[in-house]
């Protein structure tokens, strides 16, 4: 596990557990620049600490995979130092800073012959799974993702930092390339935007609506979307689904406030999504096959969101934002 900060110091719990119960990995250890924090993740989990990647695969050469996240501008060389050294990497969204970087980890994994995942976590949640059968043709998103501040990943924006997660979701479930950008956000109590409202229009006509917010009073993770015939509703947090469709009439799961429209929970297979993200890793290390999140996702989704932000500077260009701020 190379870095161990808040969610690093999950995926070192989950590789711990895993393999506590069975499962056929060894959490070797945990690297951090910060050694006494390494050193209390190493002792809660079993492991040994390290300072550097270097001390680890000179202790440790048969190490196949890790799960790397330190902070985006880092993920570039961290990666590529890993790839080098022979071992399989799992990368916190977003893929990299930039896209010449997701593109030259690209072709090094390809060179390299590496696997490569990107973390987007919520492609793990339980309801999306769920949700995956369901789909058919979207042609409207409502998304909304609300969080209280707090002072992390505040070396980008809202958009890189929240929003990407929907992006790549309702990438994954439109199937669709986008057209057309509108977008406006604002800096809040960072110096990086802190809230943003974006629309997108597909080639197949869809169209997305996202609020992205980390400065909220309240948590909201919803996603909900019309295709035809059907309105689907999905709570990320709840982890649950509830599709509404017209000529159904009531199935007797739940009640609809409305007789010609059927109301149905489908049902959810309770998993962490964290756990299931770094089982669907491990298995593709072991298969040598390509992630369910491969780094040409996560490209995609760090495509959309850097257009996003700039379509957000222009916006605020064109209003002056920033004069009007300083009034």
């Amino acid at each position: 596990m190379i870095g161990v900060g808040a969610f690093g110091r999950n995926h070192a719990r989950v590789y711990h557990q895993l393999a506590q119960e069975g499962e056929a990995v060894r959490l070797v250890g945990v690297v951090d620049a910060d050694l006494e924090r390494a050193d209390v993740v190493a002792r809660e989990f079993g492991c040994r600490a390290f300072g550097s990647i270097e001390q680890l695969v000179t202790t440790h050469s048969e190490v196949q995979a890790a799960s790397l996240a330190v902070p985006t501008v880092q993920h570039f060389a961290v990666a590529r130092q890993l790839m080098e050294a022979g071992i399989d990497v799992l990368i916190e969204k977003p893929v990299a800073a930039s896209l010449a970087e997701a593109d030259e980890l690209g072709q090094m994994a390809q060179r390299l012959q590496r696997v490569v995942q990107v973390g987007h976590l919520e492609r793990f949640n339980p309801a999306v799974r769920a949700t995956l059968p369901l789909v058919t043709r979207p042609m409207f998103f409502e998304v909304h993702r609300l969080s209280v501040f707090t002072p992390r990943a505040l070396d980008v924006d809202v958009v890189l930092d929240l929003m990407i997660h929907d992006l790549d979701v309702v990438l994954a479930l439109a199937k669709s390339p986008v057209t057309e950008i509108r977008a406006v956000g604002l800096p809040i109590l960072s110096g990086k935007v802190d809230i943003a409202n974006v629309r997108l229009e597909f080639a197949s006509g869809c169209v997305a609506n996202f609020t992205a917010s980390r400065v909220s009073t309240e948590q909201v993770r919803k996603l909900r979307f019309f295709q035809p015939g059907q309105y689907i509703s999905l709570d990320y947090s709840r982890q649950d689904v509830l599709v509404f469709s017209v000529g159904k009439g009531d199935t007797g799961q739940t009640r609809s406030p409305n007789p010609q429209i059927g109301m149905t929970k489908p049902p959810v297979v309770a998993e962490e999504p964290l756990r299931a993200e770094i089982r669907a890793f491990l298995d593709s290390v072991r298969q040598r096959t390509t992630p369910v999140v491969s780094l040409e996702d996560g490209r995609r989704a760090l495509d959309l969101a850097l257009h996003i932000v700039a379509a957000i500077r222009d916006h605020g260009s064109k209003v002056n934002l920033a004069g009007l701020q300083a009034k």
